[in-house]
Formats: structure tokens, C-alpha cells, sequence
């Protein structure tokens, strides 16, 4: 039990890259998380100096590349909730991504310009989903800010493997988290998911300043 909660403990990106074959190699979670936030941390192949550091020769969609990336770990997590059983191995991943989602937000918020709602949202406007997410701004305010997700690349790859809850856990929980680290007065609101089997993602943000 102690390999298996040690896994666990590990931050996301830790935690995949040791499960992910080095060829997979983004909350909305997952997620600052997870809008390609992945590929920002891999440094770029400058030189490569041996075979192993050379590029990737073979092509991947986007897809293809997400269920590569998440297989491994989708597989050990139904193992591990063999184990464990569901209800401890969810208590651990959302345990996890809520902690590590809370210190994204606030890394962010020590390399933006502020703190304020205006930046943070601002994330979600720009061009960084667009291959990842079908989204629509539904409001945006100074105070309110609501984005519906109708298409979810991350949603698609976990239900496929029919590992719903597990994706829910380990990628979408940590929202909430994310958007207290970068400001405790940005509140985050939703009831649905696509991960859960909603027809959407809805989440609102709020501004309690």
C-alpha cells in the first residue's frame, strides 16, 4: 500500500510521466493544467546528443496522443481501485489534484502581471483549448465569467476507457482549487461535467472582491 500511495502523492505531471511510454510525450484541470501545459514544461530539442534524445518520428493526432498519454495510467488506476477499492483510490486522486491544481493557481498567479479576475479568466479566451476543447463564452463580466464545454478531449479519452469517475478525480477536480491558489476571491461554480456524462461542462466564475 505504501508504492501505491507514494504514486498518488506525486503531482500530476509527475505522476503521469512516470506511467506514460516516453513516446507520449495538454483541468481544464488539467490542466494550466492542462491547456498543453505539459508540452510548456518538456524543454525544447535543441541538440540532440544521443538517439534517445532525438525527435519523435511519427505523427500523432491529437487524440491518438491523449490516449497514448493516459492509457498507461488509466490502466494502473482500475488496478490500484481493485485494490483499494473505488471510493479510497478516488479520495486519494482527488485529494492529490486538488493539492497540486491549488499550487498551479498559485505559480500562475506569482507569473501573471496580477492577481486579478480579469487575468485569470483570461485563460480561458485565448487560442491555448483550441485543439483540446469546443467551448463558448456564455458571460463575461467583471465579476461573472461562465464558459460551456460541449467537447472535451480529455472527457473523450477517459470515457472511452469507460474510466469516468477516475478522469473526473484526477483531472476536473482540481478546478476548484486552481482558481482559489491563484485568488481565494475567484470562486468556481459547476454541476456539470462531460467526464460525469453531462451534456457539458459548465463552469462560472465568480468574483467575491
Amino acid at each position: 500500500m505504501q508504492n501505491q500511495t507514494s504514486f498518488l502523492g506525486l503531482d500530476r505531471r509527475q505522476f503521469l510521466a512516470t506511467l506514460m511510454p516516453a513516446c507520449a510525450l495538454t483541468c481544464l484541470g488539467a490542466k494550466y493544467v492542462l491547456g498543453s501545459d505539459f508540452y510548456r514544461a518538456m524543454p525544447l530539442i535543441q541538440e540532440a546528443k544521443h538517439k534517445f534524445d532525438g525527435p519523435f518520428d511519427r505523427p500523432l493526432t491529437y487524440r491518438q496522443l491523449f490516449a497514448t498519454r493516459y492509457g498507461e495510467f488509466i490502466q494502473l488506476a482500475k488496478a490500484l481501485e481493485k485494490e483499494m477499492g473505488q471510493e479510497k483510490l478516488l479520495g486519494f486522486l482527488k485529494k492529490n489534484t486538488e493539492a497540486r491544481l491549488y499550487q498551479v493557481g498559485q505559480q500562475q498567479a506569482k507569473q501573471s502581471p496580477d492577481q486579478s479576475f480579469s487575468t485569470y479568466v483570461k485563460t480561458f479566451k485565448g487560442p491555448g483549448y483550441d485543439k483540446t476543447l469546443t467551448k463558448e463564452i456564455i458571460e463575461d463580466t467583471d465579476k461573472v465569467f461562465e464558459l460551456k464545454v460541449t467537447e472535451c478531449i480529455w472527457a473523450s479519452v477517459f470515457l472511452q476507457a469507460k474510466a469516468g469517475e477516475i478522469g473526473y478525480a484526477a483531472v476536473c477536480f482540481g478546478d476548484y482549487a486552481w482558481a482559489q491558489g491563484f485568488n481565494s476571491k475567484i470562486r468556481m461554480v459547476r454541476d456539470k461535467t462531460l467526464m460525469q456524462g453531462h451534456d457539458c461542462c459548465n463552469h462560472r466564475y465568480v468574483w467575491e472582491g
